[in-house]
């Protein structure tokens, strides 16, 4: 193969597996040398050099100069040194090309399973880097197939694959082959074949996420989200604050007649989404966190173990508890406190006997 045609195979196995160039030089001249270098004893005296801007890809063995050879391999004699260049002395380095022929005798033989090796290891670099760049964001991804048993779906983020499990997906989600949808990547771990995304719609950081995507105010730090409570599919609880008190955080995430809030909405596909301000007085943010429901009071039972007793209006008690205790499940999730919540005054008890 000629040198160009080399350099045009190389910047083709890049394009194809998606790593710069150079990464794909760099394999190649990491192959050559560990196969090369068997012939010298597994000797670190091996080096490739690769020089794209002059076509040129040469390989050395660095001897060093000696007056008598005691070891062949890695040294020269002073005399047949001077041979190839003149002014070399003794203790230096002569670096001495192998021949093209004999390079690619020996990678031929040897360096195919180390070149497809160090390409794949080039590939889990590139696809590092760029998981690494989302870890903890939200991607665009593309729903390459959907199993039809388990409903996992197989996502496409850029040049990476993905497996996004049935379980990390909204209840209400369909997906069909082509769709784009919006993840979120918890963490990137390493597996046994490289690096893998933990990719997720159910986390509660992709509502977030998907916050600060609308919400200008908490991106610049005008507001801040201070606790976040979900149950994916049915209902996120979110607290919100401002230190300035010309800014109404609630306001600012849910936006003009509720554009920014209903965007996040949707996205969650029609998720209901409750914004309450965060406040200091365990009273009142236990209070807020209760909403769409109506708090009479909140009395604190105990500071130290963060209980308290909330009174509804009658008409707002199974408001306040939620569909299967929904709502008072959130509300301590997200404050950190216990609730016991109770009617403003008891039903009188009917007795037909009387």
């Amino acid at each position: 193969m000629k040198n160009s045609e080399f350099f045009e195979a190389a910047q083709a196995i890049a394009a194809e597996k998606g790593v710069p160039v150079e990464a794909i030089y760099d394999a190649i001249a990491k192959s050559i040398v560990t196969s090369v270098k068997r012939d010298y004893g597994d000797r670190d005296i091996v080096f490739c050099e690769i020089k794209p801007e002059k076509n040129t890809l040469r390989t050395y063995v660095a001897k060093r100069v000696v007056e008598t050879v005691e070891d062949p391999i890695e040294e020269v004699s002073l005399e047949d040194a001077q041979k190839k260049k003149k002014r070399i002395k003794i203790g230096d380095t002569l670096e001495i090309e192998i021949p093209t022929k004999d390079v690619s005798r020996i990678a031929a033989v040897k360096g195919k399973h180390l070149l497809r090796q160090n390409i794949g290891d080039a590939e889990q670099e590139r696809k590092r880097i760029e998981l690494q760049d989302k870890n903890r964001e939200i991607a665009t991804a593309k729903v390459i197939r959907v199993d039809r048993d388990t409903k996992d779906a197989l996502i496409e983020i850029g040049r990476v694959v993905e497996r996004l499990p049935r379980s990390e997906q909204i209840p209400n989600d369909d997906f069909e082959e082509g769709d784009y949808i919006k993840v979120y990547i918890s963490d990137i771990k390493e597996g046994t074949k490289g690096p893998k995304a933990m990719v997720s719609r159910t986390h509660p950081s992709f509502v977030r996420r998907l916050l600060e995507l609308e919400v200008p105010e908490i991106v610049d730090g005008t507001v801040e989200i201070k606790s976040i409570a979900r149950e994916a599919g049915s209902r996120s609880k979110v607290a919100v604050y401002s230190a300035d008190e010309n800014v109404d955080p609630v306001g600012a995430c849910i936006g003009q007649k509720g554009i920014r809030i209903n965007h996040i909405v949707d996205t969650l596909g029609g998720e209901k989404l409750d914004v309450i301000n965060y406040d200091d007085d365990p009273a009142n943010y236990v209070a807020a966190a209760l909403a769409p429901a109506s708090v009479i009071s909140v009395e604190v039972l105990s500071e130290d173990e963060k209980s308290c007793r909330v009174t509804v209006p009658n008409n707002q008690l199974s408001l306040a508890i939620g569909n299967k205790g929904q709502n008072a499940r959130l509300a301590a999730r997200l404050t950190g406190w216990k609730i016991d919540i109770k009617p403003e005054y008891e039903e009188p008890v009917i007795n037909l006997d009387d």
